[in-house]
């Protein structure tokens, strides 16, 4: 079915029509299948005992399939019938047919009921701008690099993400930022920057550890610019290589992308030590902020030749040892982003500088804006002119205070009948082109689709998919494996996880930064290319560099360069074998199946456990690898019957990737034990190994696209699932199931659903409600 039910039915709907009513579940069938079944559950769930909390007497009744006040407890039975872990061991377990006819029973009683019932499109709080929006849309608005994650304080998350409405507030801390970023942003913008008087000089040298080793021939040195502008870069390169050695490629990185690389002589020059003749040199613009710099060779092979103890004598080798800023210094060529923006010369009259100011409220705000707030505006440009300052400085204060808006700062949809919550409305085509552009871009509508929105015609659903493939196809979406992947599959915990480099040497910031790019870029390369769901657990291919292959054991890869690969053997296949999930599921000195199999459960799965009881004692560490395996401090360590019943599924996931090390390396040890990579599931099926895990997720295939699906209609929505998104997930996943499992099919459609598209009002009670609900759409 191409168009929803519901939002045809919500069509009839306004032409006064009726929606047909659906069939109610059979009684007789009802007995037959379901009740005999809970008889098994009455002793454990009755209202004395009720064992986890679940009370099987409501669910007796044939109505409660209908009853929205149960369709939670269903969903919950459901997904512990399904997966084997009820009944618990030790109770006896009904035939498989039995199970299997119980499931197929209500699954259908739930589409019969929810067949004609109308989706309800929720509301989303007004949205402040996370961190990483407000970056993008500075650098789209005003083209200027912004740092906001290291110059704000920390968004707080919800349901996940850090995009949830309901949870970005403002601190008068987080307004003072504001105030001070507008004011620097604004000049940075019109080239108004005050520059110091001297070029400044900072120097960080690996003698001094103030630059860091993160490779046989790259260092690293984490330094704040402080102003925007030109640097002279120079780079310490003692040492020298055989007569017959060849230049090396150098190369500069900066927040880990490359800046420039040049040809370096490596041959003897006589003077080995510090001089003018050991050092490289570059002129850059940098950008105002807090950066890590790494200067190295690339694809440096000669390295590899010599033997460990010649790798930093000075006599057979040439290295990198130091890099120093200098600067900065007055830019050499004009403004271009002073250009872009101040499209006329302001000194030609009003006209021209209204128009300057009208253009950037336009894209600063996302609207179209009104005569009076362009008045309000350039008011700022009288107030300067009145205290002897130049029109240029006026427009930077306009400027200014269009950057500390509420119209910039907050993403605002109004509502025609704000109080009523049956008064479902689709949204504007304005505000459509946010919610689009933050979606897929975690940015502000550009100038094509702010200006289709703005004559109408965004909504029509030819133009609507057009605009969506030409999003897609542009480089910014690569947000959308940054933020939404980055934080569905938690990869953005690299950047504060610190693995003991004693037990792991391979770990530096340049490897983590490899583990990030591996699963970014096969994120993307899953939506580009419409890859099928069932990939992001069993894809035989996947992402390396020549440092990620060396972690991996893949042969024949050389460079820093990224390339796709086909994966050698079946040691690894999709995501759970991307050494960045099996880093971020690990402790700083040994693996945690008790993690990994929670992350299991919560990421791919979508079936969180509970939280632990109080006062779990923790393992040995020093047994663990040595007088005893993980696995058996684990066995003891959930003795207790209450751990068990949900450690038996989580550890049975998690043991099967034993034999990933705590940053992804492939082992068949732990320390002086074996790895034992078994398990067996509470429905009894037994696995062992990541190739057998695998095939066990793909089994769980529709569990898995019903996460994903939640994961990102909660992103592209800013709010977290109540009750009501069940029906829209399911008819996504019904869309989405016919075409093949497509990820791409997937972000279409939620982009088509009416959750996407249309909002409603809120009852008083709602508005005041003292915090949102938990997802409950399952």
């Amino acid at each position: 079915m191409i168009r929803s039910t519901s939002i045809a039915c919500f069509a009839a709907m306004l032409a006064l029509a009726v929606c047909p009513a659906a069939a109610a579940p059979d009684p007789g069938a009802f007995a037959e299948v379901v009740q005999p079944l809970f008889e098994v559950c009455a002793a454990c769930h009755s209202p004395s005992v009720a064992s986890g909390g679940m009370i099987i007497e409501p669910f007796l009744a044939p109505s409660s399939l209908e009853e929205q006040e149960h369709r939670e407890g269903w969903e919950r039975i459901l997904r512990k019938v399904r997966s084997g872990e009820m009944p618990p061991p030790g109770i006896p377990r009904p035939p498989a047919e039995h199970v299997d006819a119980l499931v197929e029973f209500v699954e259908h009683a739930f589409e019969e009921a929810d067949r004609y019932v109308e989706a309800d499109p929720g509301r989303v709080t007004a949205r402040r701008l996370n961190r990483i929006e407000y970056a993008n849309t500075i650098r789209d608005l005003l083209g200027v690099p912004f740092h906001a994650e290291k110059d704000f304080p920390s968004d707080d998350r919800g349901h996940g993400f850090d995009n949830i409405g309901d949870v970005l507030t403002i601190s008068p801390f987080l307004m003072e930022k504001y105030m001070a970023a507008a004011e620097h942003l604004a000049a940075t913008a019109l080239g108004m920057n005050r520059w110091p008087a001297e070029p400044v000089e900072a120097d960080y040298q690996l003698k001094y550890r103030t630059a860091r080793r993160v490779g046989l021939s790259v260092i690293e040195a984490t330094h704040r610019v402080n102003w925007d502008g030109e640097y002279t870069i120079r780079f310490g390169l003692p040492g020298e290589r055989a007569e017959d050695a060849a230049p090396v490629e150098f190369g500069f990185w900066m927040d880990g992308k490359l800046l420039h690389s040049m040809p370096v002589e490596t041959k003897p020059s006589g003077l080995v030590y510090f001089s003018p003749h050991s050092l490289a040199e570059m002129r850059l613009n940098l950008p105002a902020g807090d950066h890590v710099f790494r200067a190295g060779f690339i694809n440096d092979e000669f390295i590899k030749t010599l033997p460990r103890d010649d790798w930093f004598d000075r006599k057979k080798n040439k290295f990198v040892e130091s890099i120093t800023f200098v600067g900065p210094f007055p830019p050499t060529v004009d403004n271009v982003r002073r250009q872009e923006i101040l499209s006329c010369d302001p000194g030609t009259g009003p006209r021209c500088v209204r128009d300057i100011v009208a253009n950037l409220a336009r894209r600063a705000y996302r609207r179209p804006v009104s005569d009076s707030e362009i008045a309000d505006l350039l008011q700022f440009v009288e107030i300067a002119k009145g205290e002897g300052m130049g029109v240029e400085e006026g427009m930077r204060l306009a400027l200014q205070a269009m950057l500390v808006s509420p119209n910039f700062l907050f993403r605002v949809e109004v509502d025609p009948d704000p109080t009523d919550p049956a008064a479902a409305h689709r949204i504007s085509d304005i505000e459509l082109a946010s919610r689009l552009s933050y979606f897929l871009w975690s940015s502000m509508p550009d100038d094509e689709l702010l200006a289709v929105a703005e004559d109408g015609t965004l909504s029509d659903p030819d133009v609507l998919e057009e605009q969506v493939e030409r999003m897609l196809a542009d480089e910014k979406a690569v947000a959308l494996g940054e933020n939404f992947a980055g934080q569905w599959l938690q990869i953005r915990n690299l950047h504060s996880v610190t693995p003991d480099p004693d037990k792991f040497p391979a770990w530096n910031s340049a490897l983590r930064d490899d583990m990030m790019a591996e699963t970014v870029l096969f994120f993307n390369h899953m939506l580009r290319e419409n890859r099928p769901l069932g990939d992001f657990l069993d894809a035989d291919f996947t992402f390396v560099n020549d440092r990620l292959a060396q972690l991996y054991g893949i042969d024949g890869v050389s460079g820093p360069e990224f390339r796709q690969v086909a994966l050698p053997s079946d040691e690894r296949g999709g995501i759970l074998g991307h050494a960045s999930v099996l880093t971020v599921t690990s402790y700083p000195s040994r693996t945690s199946p008790t993690i990994r199999g929670k992350y299991l459960l919560e990421n791919i799965l979508g079936a969180p456990p509970p939280p632990p009881p109080p006062d779990v004692p923790a393992l040995e560490e020093a047994a663990v690898a040595s007088a005893a395996s993980l696995r058996e401090q684990m066995e003891q360590h959930r003795s207790n019957a209450v751990c068990a019943s949900c450690h038996a599924r989580m550890d049975a996931l998690g043991f099967a990737l034993e034999t990933y090390d705590g940053i992804g390396r492939w082992r068949t040890k732990d320390g002086d034990m074996p790895v034992d990579a078994s398990g067996v599931l509470p429905n009894g099926k037994a696995l062992s190994g990541p190739a057998e895990l695998r095939a066990v997720l793909k089994e769980d295939l529709p569990d898995f696209a019903r996460t994903v699906t939640e994961k990102s209609l909660t992103y592209a929505l800013g709010r977290g699932l109540e009750r009501f998104d069940r029906i829209t997930v399911n008819r996504i996943l019904d869309r989405v199931e016919a075409t093949g499992y497509g990820f791409r099919d997937l972000v279409h459609e939620v982009i088509r659903s009416p959750a996407f598209q249309m909002r409603r009002g809120e009852a008083v009670a709602e508005q005041t409600a003292s915090a949102p609900k938990e997802v409950a759409s399952r």
